[in-house]
């Protein structure tokens, strides 16, 4: 984290200045020749992100430009590049600028060093106003155990690491937790859950994990997360360019603890339910195979119409069991479906919901702080696609086309009509760098739940 609350006061910070591509000419007429050449010779021109130094005549630092490009295209969000472009010192914005500007530099300067012998050093900014860290420091402590879960290989985070990162947020705040590993699902009847992860090894049997913070009585909440550790795709085996990425393939586990954490350090006045469904899905002599049945949770059995589609399945039990305590909204969160990117790309974040005011408020909260999402159709003319002859239903579609949409059908079956719920179908990734993201793992739509929520019960 390179947003500084508090410094040393004989440190003086480097003042950050942005300058219009309109307003450079004027500016420069304020500079001593020297300063111009330099200017010049840098090829300085305002455009957003470019950054250049301004000496004095002794060879110190006099202040630091940044490029704001067009007035009228300028958005803070661009802050964040400046985290990573600047030289490591610590610098202070000049200006008025609203909270939005110190949160992209705070996501911008994000580093994943777990690995790395002597990590890069970073650029700070000092932050001035108390209620900007009140304000930011949940959503960025979130948003980083988010991306440091997403961002560890799978040798270092099985499903015993996945469940003792979320033990350690419980112990954190007091909340109260358990578990239930290997066969023991299948005693406490999540058998979906223990079909999927049966094949890992002893020391990386499937489980399923939970906590409860009681934060308050304005709103009982639950969040569950498919923590698929790696997915190899079983016996419909992926290609190996396919599993790349199937590290991040918990990242719906990641994005529930990291919006639980978001909303226990603000002190939401909420009773918070956090449900991870864990597991690898292994190729062995016991892996599930296409075509088998299972029961599940609920009852209803489940025809396997692929085994690389096993996330909805370890939702299906959570999902139920989400279903049997009092609560008033589920949101769930998954790396679902490729079918997703497909439709709306991979910068935006598409949700299921069944409430037309839930979906109505995260949207409009997306934009204030700056987290895209797109709600989905939940079109019931696709549920006969998931018909099976020989079961209650197969949870793959029958066809080629919707798999996003028919994968949020195939989970409604086993969500309560009568509770509000939302599914988020991410991608939990960034390819390539943007102003608050750089490459890896990354965080889609709890920051514009977080702020919605915290206007549902009264703390904004």
């Amino acid at each position: 984290m390179t947003l500084i609350f508090d410094y040393d006061a004989e440190t003086s910070p480097i003042m950050l200045r942005g300058i219009f591509e309109d307003e450079l000419e004027a500016f420069q007429k304020k500079l001593t020749d020297a300063q111009n050449k330099a200017l010049i010779f840098s090829g300085f021109k305002a455009q957003t992100d470019q950054v250049h130094i301004i000496l004095n005549s002794e060879g110190d630092v006099e202040i630091a430009l940044f490029g704001k490009g067009d007035e009228h295209k300028w958005r803070e969000e661009n802050i964040g590049t400046l985290a990573r472009k600047l030289p490591p010192a610590l610098y202070a914005l000049a200006g008025s600028y609203s909270p939005m500007a110190y949160l992209a530099w705070g996501l911008g300067s994000y580093q994943f060093n777990k690995y790395k012998k002597e990590p890069k050093p970073s650029a700070s900014l000092l932050v001035v106003e108390k209620a900007i860290e009140e304000r930011l420091m949940p959503i960025l402590n979130g948003a980083a155990l988010t991306k440091n879960l997403i961002n560890t290989p799978a040798n270092d985070l099985g499903p015993y690491e996945l469940e003792t990162a979320a033990l350690e947020l419980a112990r954190k705040y007091d909340a109260k937790f358990r578990n239930i590993v290997g066969k023991n699902l299948l005693k406490d009847n999540f058998p979906l859950i223990h079909t999927v992860g049966r094949a890992a090894t002893e020391e990386r049997q499937p489980r399923l994990c939970e906590f409860t913070w009681e934060g308050g009585s304005n709103m009982h909440l639950t969040l569950v997360g498919k923590g698929i550790v790696f997915d190899t795709g079983g016996l419909n085996l992926k290609p190996g360019a396919s599993m790349d990425l199937m590290k991040k393939d918990m990242g719906g586990a990641a994005h529930a603890l990291g919006l639980a954490s978001m909303i226990m350090e603000a002190g939401l006045p909420i009773t918070l339910r956090v449900i991870l469904s864990i597991a690898e899905n292994c190729v062995s002599g016991d892996s599930f195979r296409p075509s088998d049945v299972y029961p599940s949770r609920s009852g209803k059995t489940v025809e396997i119409g692929n085994t690389d589609a096993e996330g909805r399945l370890v939702l299906a039990d959570a999902l139920t069991y989400a279903c049997e305590k009092p609560t008033d909204f589920i949101i769930d969160f998954a790396t679902l479906t490729g079918a997703a990117r497909v439709a709306v790309g991979t910068d935006i974040a598409p949700f299921y919901t069944n409430s037309p005011e839930w979906a109505k408020a995260v949207t409009d909260h997306s934009f204030d702080i700056c987290d895209p999402v797109w709600q989905m159709p939940l079109y019931d003319g696709y549920r006969k696609l998931l018909k099976s002859r020989i079961a209650d239903i197969n949870h793959i579609s029958q066809g080629p086309f919707g798999g996003s949409i028919t994968a949020a059908l195939f989970l409604e079956e086993f969500v309560d009509e009568k509770i509000d719920w939302m599914h988020f179908d991410i991608y939990s990734w960034t390819n390539k760098v943007k102003p608050m993201a750089v490459e890896g793992g990354e965080v889609q739509g709890i920051r514009a739940l977080f702020e919605t929520l915290k206007h549902k019960v009264g703390n904004d």
